[in-house]
């Protein structure tokens, strides 16, 4: 039988599903809302086993944006999926350069993806970042090797791109680098499933 819900009251009862859902499962009360959030966005619970974090990942991240940090996205789809106007109260912006001319332009010159001159450009921002990365293994590939080298420290990586080719590996590789990560591990993910954890965070500021 269908249920009668408010439509403000969705997401709640959603929420209310998950958590009957789960059983008698634990969470990481630190971890819980994120995990939850991917859950709710992708009706996907092999999440729950699938997103890992490094140690409290979360309330760095947090932490971060609270400051005033900004977030760095390889789509299009995870910048219009973040929910800017919090953001925006804390000082911080959405940025991703994909579809900047200058980035096609010098990709093309020098045979490597956007993702990677995108991952270039933000590094030299000046600023803290998260970096939120749905789609493309090699935006990853480059946040480790410029970590590895020294010349970016992000406030966090979300790993959660998918696919195929490099995007497992990718994500065992952003998890050897040092800096704070929550990875999806195996070939799930998303633009969606970024921001999804970058609303997770944003909205347990704001609560």
């Amino acid at each position: 039988m269908l249920e009668t819900i408010k439509p403000m009251d969705i997401e709640k009862r959603s929420f209310e599903i998950i958590t009957g859902l789960l059983g008698d499962r634990r969470l990481d009360p630190e971890n819980e809302l994120v995990i939850k959030r991917v859950i709710h966005t992708t009706a996907d619970f092999d999440y729950v086993e699938n997103l890992r974090f490094s140690e409290h990942a979360v309330t760095k991240g947090i932490e971060a944006l609270r400051g005033g940090c900004d977030i760095v996205t390889d789509t299009q789809m995870a910048k219009s999926g973040i929910n800017k106007t919090i953001l925006g109260r804390l000082g911080g912006e959405v940025r991703c350069f994909m579809s900047d001319p200058d980035v096609a332009e010098e990709a093309g010159a020098r045979g490597i993806t956007r993702a990677i001159v995108s991952m270039e450009r933000a590094a030299k921002l000046g600023k803290p970042c998260v970096f939120a990365i749905g789609n493309a293994p090699t935006a990853l590939i480059s946040l480790y090797e410029q970590i590895t080298a020294g010349t970016l420290r992000p406030a966090l990586v979300i790993g959660v791109p998918v696919g195929f080719v490099n995007v497992v590996e990718s994500k065992e590789q952003i998890m050897t680098a040092g800096a704070p990560y929550i990875v999806a591990r195996g070939r799930k993910g998303g633009s969606n499933v970024a921001a999804a954890v970058c609303n997770a965070m944003l909205y347990q500021i704001m609560r």
